[in-house]
């Protein structure tokens, strides 16, 4: 898929930005270092997202033990940004972690059931499986977990590598962290 493809799919280029596009430019373009920065990008992002009506996220990473999930902060903007015809993706090696620290995120994902698809990709070493946001107009993208530093941004190019590289380990992922388990 070339730039050009997924501007086409996302419906124009920069040059006649949409609404979503100069949403997005409010949020930070380049490097970001530290855990509490990162934090603070996935409640912006996830806000912006409520205030914008993005239409699909995907998030990505090996156990989400270090996301904001959990947060009030982070709660009311994903259930403003819940509705139908939306998309949330959620890709992870394990989700016991998700499970443990993130109460108020498993409830919402329970609630927006049809709208959230968790995928698990259990073959993958924690450290490959990318530790990302992706929407239409807006990711991000860890590139050092240790230290929390990568890069963020509205660019075409940085979308679409990003997007290429979570749709590779979709792929290769089963569904996994079920809504809700039945039991007798």
């Amino acid at each position: 898929m070339t730039v050009k493809h997924i501007e086409a799919i996302e419906g124009g280029s920069l040059e006649g930005a949409s609404a979503q596009d100069r949403a997005a430019s409010s949020l930070p373009c380049g490097r970001f270092a530290g855990r509490s920065e990162f934090a603070q990008l996935v409640r912006d992002a996830l806000a912006c997202a409520a205030r914008e009506g993005w239409r699909e996220i995907i998030v990505s990473d090996a156990t989400f033990e270090d996301w904001p999930l959990g947060e009030r902060a982070l709660a009311e903007p994903l259930q403003a940004w819940a509705r139908a015809g939306r998309k949330f993706t959620m890709l992870a090696q394990r989700y016991d972690e998700v499970s443990r620290r993130h109460a108020r995120f498993v409830t919402w994902r329970r609630t927006w059931a049809h709208i959230v698809e968790c995928r698990r990709c259990v073959v993958a070493d924690p450290l490959d499986l990318p530790s990302a946001i992706w929407s239409p107009v807006w990711a991000l993208r860890r590139l050092d977990l240790e230290r929390s530093t990568g890069v963020c941004g509205n660019e075409p190019e940085r979308r679409l590598q990003i997007k290429e590289s979570l749709d590779e380990w979709l792929r290769k992922s089963t569904s996994g962290f079920p809504a809700s388990t039945l039991g007798l």
